[in-house]
C-alpha cells in the first residue's frame, strides 16, 4: 500500500467515523410539569424532526414529580411550574453532588374554569371569591361575593364543586402563591405550596385531570393553565388585577404580567403573580426546566445544551399558537449565557 492510498484511506475511515458518531441515536428522558406539556410536547418533535438523532422522552407526571425524578436521578432533566425551595436544592446537591439550574421557557396562566349549567359568559373573580372558594368559606354560586362582580348575570342557588390538583403540582404552587398574596387568611391557613391541605372538593392528576373532572361535574371550578381550557372548549373567568381590573388571561395579558421584572434573578426563581400594572393577567407564571449543572455523558449534555439554546430561538417563535408568552428578550439573553453553567 503506497504512503498516499494509506492516507486517503485514512481519511475515508476517519469520515466515516465522524459520521456515525453524529449520526449517534441519543435519548434524553425528562418528565415533569403538565402546565407546559402541550408546548414541550411541540418542541421535542419539532426538534426531534430537526435532528432525528435527538429524541426527548417527556413524562406529563406533574411538577412534583419532575421534582423529585430529577432529585432521584432518574430523569436527565425535570420540569416544574414552580421554583425549587431552598430545601429541595440542598437536597439535590447532597444527593447528585450537582446543582440544579433553573430555565425559564414560556409564560402561561392558571385561569378559574367551571362548569355551571346555563351560565356561559366569562364571569368575573375577585382573589377573595377565588380564596373563599377554596376555603370553603364560599359554597353557593349565587354567594354576594361572586354576584356583586357579575351584575346582570343569573347565578343559581347550587353548590360550589371546588376541583383541585392531587399530589404535588406547580400549577398548585402558581394558585396558591396568587391566593397568598391577595388573602391573608389564605396565607395565614392554607400558604403557598405544590400541595396544601384542601378543605375539602375534588381532586384531578395534572391538568389534564382537573379539565376532565370540571367537565364532567355541575357546577364546579378548578384551576387549569388556558391552553387546556381552549383547546377542551371550557368556560373561564377574569380576575381582578392590582390595579382594580377585571382581566382575562391571553397572550397580552400575560406578556404584560413579566414586563414590569426589572431584574431577573441569577438562579432565575421568580414569581410574577399578581404583577402590578394595568391589562396585568393576575396569575401568569414562567415555567422552568430543571438542568443539572454536571451532566457525566458529554454526548447527552451537548444535545441538552443545543437544545436549550434552539428553545431560546426558534422555540420561541412557536409559543403563540399554543397559548404561551415567549420570554422576554433580557431572560432569553441571560439564560442563553447561563448555559455555558452546565459542565
Amino acid at each position: 500500500m503506497t504512503r498516499r492510498t494509506f492516507i486517503v484511506n485514512a481519511a475515508v475511515a476517519a469520515a466515516l467515523t465522524m459520521g456515525v458518531a453524529s449520526a449517534q441515536q441519543v435519548l434524553i428522558n425528562a418528565g415533569g410539569a403538565t402546565f407546559p406539556y402541550p408546548m414541550y410536547s411541540k418542541w421535542f418533535a419539532e426538534y426531534n424532526k430537526k435532528f432525528p438523532n435527538i429524541a426527548i422522552n417527556y413524562a406529563s407526571i406533574g411538577s412534583g414529580g419532575g421534582i423529585a425524578q430529577v432529585t432521584a436521578g432518574t430523569v436527565d432533566f425535570g420540569a416544574s411550574d414552580g421554583p425549587m425551595s431552598d430545601k429541595q436544592l440542598a437536597e439535590f446537591q447532597a444527593k447528585q453532588k450537582s446543582a440544579i439550574l433553573h430555565f425559564p421557557t414560556v409564560l402561561g396562566a392558571a385561569v378559574p374554569a367551571y362548569n355551571i349549567p346555563g351560565v356561559t359568559v366569562a364571569l368575573n373573580f375577585t382573589g377573595e371569591a377565588l380564596a373563599g372558594i377554596y376555603l370553603g368559606k364560599i359554597t353557593k354560586w349565587n354567594d354576594p361575593t361572586i354576584a356583586s362582580a357579575n351584575p346582570g348575570v343569573k347565578l343559581p342557588a347550587n353548590n360550589i364543586v371546588p376541583v383541585h390538583r392531587s399530589g404535588n403540582s406547580g400549577t398548585t404552587y402558581i394558585w396558591t402563591d396568587y391566593l397568598s398574596k391577595v388573602s391573608k387568611e389564605w396565607e395565614t391557613k392554607l400558604g403557598r405550596g405544590q400541595s396544601v391541605e384542601w378543605p375539602g372538593g375534588l381532586g384531578g392528576q395534572g391538568n389534564e385531570g382537573v379539565s376532565g373532572s370540571i367537565q364532567q361535574t355541575a357546577n364546579s371550578i378548578g384551576y387549569i393553565e388556558i391552553a387546556y381550557a381552549i383547546q377542551n372548549k371550557m368556560t373561564y373567568g377574569k380576575v381582578k388585577n392590582a390595579a382594580g381590573e377585571f382581566v382575562q388571561a391571553s397572550l397580552a395579558s400575560v406578556t404584560a404580567a413579566a414586563a414590569g421584572i426589572k431584574d431577573m434573578p441569577e438562579d432565575f426563581r421568580v414569581s410574577i403573580t399578581d404583577a402590578p400594572g394595568k391589562g396585568v393577567y393576575p396569575i401568569s407564571s414562567f415555567t422552568w426546566l430543571l438542568i443539572p449543572s454536571r451532566i457525566s455523558d458529554p454526548v447527552k449534555k451537548k444535545a441538552i445544551k443545543d437544545f436549550l439554546a434552539w428553545m431560546l430561538a426558534d422555540g420561541q417563535k412557536m409559543t403563540e399558537p399554543l397559548l404561551y408568552a415567549p420570554l422576554p428578550k433580557v431572560v432569553v439573553t441571560k439564560e442563553l449565557k447561563a448555559i455555558e453553567k452546565i459542565q
